[in-house]
Formats: structure tokens, C-alpha cells, sequence
């Protein structure tokens, strides 16, 4: 998909958003128009680094109290009170509008053909599928639409997706006022108040994309650039600034203390990650103090 897309003249953007939309096709377990997106751009005209957060928000009800009431002392990770708004759409639109050389219809067209003339599934995907039979089993939609005949689909088998293609037909067609506003929009805000969710049409018209400022630490002469929370990728910078502490090339390549060191590392960056990570609209993340040399050190030790 995203080779013909090159050949055709798009640029890195254009195969992009192409790709996360093909892939929300042939390994809909991982991805998929439901679901959101982060992006880093980098310009070369402006030499600057951008960051997009198209991570959808929660419904505006879904309140701590509501959950609390419902007898949940943590957030539920399947079912419909899991649903929030699905930004990835907005993303690939906001994505297009800003780099990219083609248009919405023209990237989508790979997705939709995968999707009406059906892919043969890989052996990977077809073990990670086979992984939620059982949770798509619970759900007469999901298994409608990703099980045949009440089973995942086998190795090397032909899988076709007819409604997946009529929604990308339509995005193709409306664009992001299809999806958030339109019939699309109705039709899952309907979905969800049958299924007792709290996702209202309210909460698809107001969802917007937002392009933020990267966050960024130095490794090794290296600036590695991250979206910021509520983006995960602090985890990553944070990894990188206690293992900055040792000379991991002298230890040597796949060396027992090499692996020690960076899984440490990352668990200890994990920790921070599950501790503060979150919505800055919402809540303190001390971006700036978690990156110093201080709190690296602290944490090296």
C-alpha cells in the first residue's frame, strides 16, 4: 500500500496515514479507525520537529463519580464503558492538511480495497486474533464483523471486511465531518447509548485534534523528540537518561550487563510513566523536572 503510494508520488506523510489505515484492515486487533493517533512530523523546510495528539478525550460523563457508583475502583479496559472518543480519524485528516500531498480519498483507497476484496492473514495475525476470539464471542457486533462462523480467521485464509469498506468509503467521501458529525457519527453515538455507553454526538462534534510542541532529551550527542503526556513516549526519554549515566559500548554489544542495565532502566521509566503520565488539561506532569540531570541521577542510583 504504502510502496504504490510513493510510486505515485505521495510523500512520507501520504504513506503514513495510508499505512495506519491499512493496517486498521489487515491487523484490526492492534489499530483501527476506532482508536488514536499520535504523530512526530519532522519538516525539513523549517527544520522543525512537530508532535499531533489525535488521542480522543473521555465522553463528557464519564465522570470518577459515575465509575465509582457503578462499583469500579479502577478504569474498565474492555466494554462499552471503556469507549472514548476515537481521534485518529481527526489525526489523519489534521496529518494530510498540514504535510501531506494527496488527498484523504487517494491514501484511504489501499484500506478500502483490503477491506471489500479481502487480505489473506498472516500467520502472526492470525495467533494475535485468535488471542480475542473470546472477547469478540461476548459481543454479537464484534463477532459479526471479525469472526467467521463464530471462529478467528486461519493462517493463509481470505478475510473481508464488506462494512469496514462502507465506512471508509464514507470518510472518504465526507472527511472528518462524516466521521465526527455525519451519519457515521449518528450511528455510533446511537450504538453506544443501546449498549449503556456515555459516548454521545456531543462528544464526537467537539473532538479536535491538537499539535503540540515535542518534548525532547539529549543522548550521546543525539536529540531524541517524543509527544508529549498524555503521550507515553516520556517513558522513553526518560530510559535513555539513566542509561546516559553509563558507557554502555564499552560493556560491550549483547553483553549480560547491557541487558541488565537498559531493562532497569526502563522499568524504572515505566514506573514513572504509570505515576505521572496524564492529561496536562487535567493534571500536573512535571515534564521538565522528571527530564533534568537531577532526577536522572536520582533514579541511576
Amino acid at each position: 500500500a504504502v510502496l504504490e503510494l510513493l510510486r505515485r508520488g505521495g510523500n512520507a506523510v501520504d504513506a503514513a496515514v495510508a499505512t495506519a489505515a491499512t493496517l486498521a484492515v489487515v491487523e484490526p486487533m492492534s489499530t483501527g479507525v476506532g482508536g488514536d493517533a499520535f504523530a512526530l512530523v519532522y519538516d525539513p523546510r523549517t527544520r522543525r520537529v512537530h508532535a499531533l495528539n489525535a488521542s480522543g478525550r473521555a465522553p463528557r460523563a464519564a465522570t470518577v463519580e459515575f465509575y465509582r457508583s457503578r462499583g469500579f475502583r479502577t478504569m474498565p479496559e474492555t466494554g462499552i464503558l471503556s469507549v472514548t472518543v476515537p481521534g485518529a480519524v481527526d489525526g489523519w485528516v489534521a496529518l494530510l492538511e498540514a504535510f501531506g500531498t494527496m488527498t484523504l480519498a487517494d491514501v484511504l483507497e489501499p484500506a478500502i480495497h483490503y477491506a471489500r476484496e479481502g487480505f489473506p492473514v498472516s500467520e502472526r495475525i492470525a495467533a494475535a486474533w485468535a488471542e480475542k476470539a473470546e472477547l469478540l464471542l461476548r459481543h454479537e457486533a464484534a463477532a459479526r464483523a471479525y469472526l467467521i462462523d463464530g471462529r478467528p480467521p486461519r493462517p493463509g485464509e481470505v478475510f473481508r471486511q464488506p462494512e469496514l469498506a462502507a465506512t471508509l468509503e464514507a470518510i472518504a467521501a465526507g472527511g472528518r465531518d462524516e466521521f465526527y458529525e455525519g451519519e457515521l457519527a449518528r450511528r455510533i453515538a446511537s450504538y453506544c447509548r443501546e449498549q449503556g455507553g456515555l459516548l454521545t454526538l456531543d462528544d464526537l462534534r467537539q473532538n479536535r485534534p491538537e499539535w503540540q510542541e515535542p518534548i525532547a532529551t539529549t543522548y550521546r550527542g543525539y536529540q531524541v523528540y517524543q509527544c508529549p503526556p498524555n503521550g507515553q513516549g516520556l517513558v522513553t526519554l526518560l530510559a535513555l537518561n539513566i542509561l546516559a549515566g553509563d558507557d554502555l559500548a564499552a560493556l560491550g554489544w549483547d553483553s549480560p550487563d547491557v541487558w541488565h542495565l537498559a531493562i532497569e532502566a526502563i522499568k524504572l521509566a515505566f514506573a514513572d510513566g504509570w505515576a505521572y503520565i496524564a492529561d496536562p488539561h487535567y493534571a500536573d506532569v512535571p515534564v521538565a523536572a522528571l527530564l533534568s540531570e537531577r532526577y536522572a541521577r536520582a533514579r541511576r542510583a
